[in-house]
């Protein structure tokens, strides 16, 4: 199954007309990665393209059309490539195989079956609070910064982030911002909090500090009581340390 971390993606072009075995190429690649369990697969039809042939196919001319280009790509775990390879290099005669390193930064799959009721749990323990301060016209990339932040902190899986919108404040320079009937989008506060273990904590600041140009970082001790839904039987979660 593929997880997250080292991968490689595979990607095959072949020309839609071109059969295997009385079945079309495409086809033939597609059912034989779902038989060897590679964890998805996605075959495109191009709109136009060209090969060593030097020949242009497009859908303009009806006796091209025929002759698109298929872009077949998957990601999987470098052993499971080295698996499928030797195969697809035997059923690709006229077309090309890439293989390029990457790196799987997320994988979720969503069960089909029904999921038990599980019993709610206690989860207590020290932990970090984070807080953010920042103005809502603040900018990452053009795109709001707090934003940005609480994208970055997801990708880092912490467990949760919570953004705030004041209605009036001032910061360190003492200048007011508030909203008004004449200023009604003005650059009012706002203020990112998080709360996870200090590791975490300690890493999303850094993060963070590096995103904020104009702003203020707060860091506090926290003692956290949070209830949710195990994942597993009650009588095997541990329910003394944060999730981690």
């Amino acid at each position: 199954m593929l997880t997250k971390g080292p991968a490689k993606k595979v990607t095959i072009f072949v020309n839609e007309d071109t059969q295997h075995h009385l079945t079309a190429l495409h086809e033939s690649i597609m059912a034989f990665l779902m038989h060897k369990g590679v964890s998805g697969a996605t075959a495109t039809r191009a709109y136009s393209g060209f090969g060593t042939h030097q020949l242009l196919h497009t859908p303009k001319i009806e006796v091209l059309a025929q002759h698109l280009p298929i872009r077949i790509e998957f990601v999987e775990l470098p052993e499971k490539v080295d698996e499928v390879l030797p195969m697809l290099y035997e059923m690709v005669s006229d077309g090309l195989i890439e293989v390029q390193d990457t790196t799987v930064v997320k994988f979720a799959r969503r069960s089909s079956k029904p999921e038990p009721k599980l019993p709610h749990i206690r989860q207590a323990g020290p932990a970090k609070l984070l807080r953010v301060f920042m103005g809502e016209a603040d900018k990452w990339h053009d795109e709001p910064l707090y934003d940005a932040i609480v994208q970055r902190l997801r990708m880092m899986e912490i467990a949760g982030a919570t953004v705030y919108r004041g209605i009036l404040g001032y910061g360190a320079k003492g200048h007011q911002h508030k909203a008004s009937f004449f200023h009604p989008t003005r650059d009012l506060p706002i203020m990112v909090s998080v709360i996870d273990t200090p590791e975490k904590i300690s890493a999303a600041a850094e993060v963070v500090e590096g995103m904020l140009e104009d702003g203020l970082i707060v860091i506090s001790d926290a003692e956290i009581v949070r209830l949710v839904r195990s994942s597993q039987p009650k009588e095997e979660a541990d329910a003394t340390k944060l999730p981690g």
